[in-house]
C-alpha cells in the first residue's frame, strides 16, 4: 500500500505519518523534505521536481521490498500525475489523503514546531493556489483532531 499524504506546511503530515508508522506494520515514511537536504543550496522551486523524483525512487525500493509507504509532501496536480504514473506500475493500492486544517490553525505554532517567517508566508500561498484541494483521494479537516485521531481516520479510509 502507498499513501500519498498531502497538505500545506504545518498541516500535520509528518506527525500523522509517524503515528501511522506506529499503527501499520512494515511501513516506511518517505518525507520529501528530507531529500531536499541533499541539494539545500538549490532554490526550492528548482529542487521540487528533483526531490519528488528522488522520493519516487525511494518509495519504489520500499514497495518492492513489501513495505507500506507513506509519501508526504505538499503535492501539486502535476506531482500527483507523475507519482501515480510512476508508482502505479508497482501494482499496489495507492491512496491519497490531504490534511487541510483551517488556515488560521495552520498559521499557528503546533506542538514543538516554531514556524519561520518564510513558512508563515508560504502557507497562505498553498491555500490560495488550492494545493490542499486535490482531485485525488479524500480531504480531512484535522483542525480539531489529535494526530492519533487523524491517523485512525486515515486507516478507516484505507480499510474501506
Amino acid at each position: 500500500m502507498i499513501l500519498l499524504l498531502n497538505g500545506s506546511i504545518n498541516a500535520g503530515k509528518s506527525t500523522v505519518s509517524k503515528r501511522l508508522c506506529e499503527l501499520l506494520p512494515r511501513t516506511a515514511h518517505v518525507e520529501v523534505d528530507s531529500l531536499r537536504e541533499f541539494i539545500s543550496w538549490m532554490p526550492l522551486e528548482e529542487s521540487i521536481p528533483i526531490n519528488i523524483e528522488s522520493a519516487i525512487a525511494v518509495a519504489k525500493v520500499f514497495a518492492r521490498q513489501g513495505l507500506n509507504v507513506i509519501f508526504s509532501y505538499p503535492l501539486r496536480p502535476e506531482d500527483y500525475e507523475l507519482i501515480l504514473r510512476e508508482l502505479g506500475e508497482l501494482g499496489v493500492p495507492i491512496y491519497g489523503v490531504t490534511l487541510r486544517p483551517r488556515l488560521e490553525v495552520s498559521l499557528t505554532n503546533r506542538g514543538a514546531r516554531q514556524l519561520t517567517d518564510w513558512e508563515r508566508s508560504r502557507i497562505p500561498y498553498h491555500y490560495e493556489t488550492k494545493l490542499n484541494e486535490p482531485a485525488f483521494g479524500i480531504i480531512i479537516d484535522n483542525s480539531e483532531q489529535t494526530p492519533d485521531e487523524t491517523a485512525r481516520e486515515i486507516l478507516s479510509y484505507i480499510e474501506r
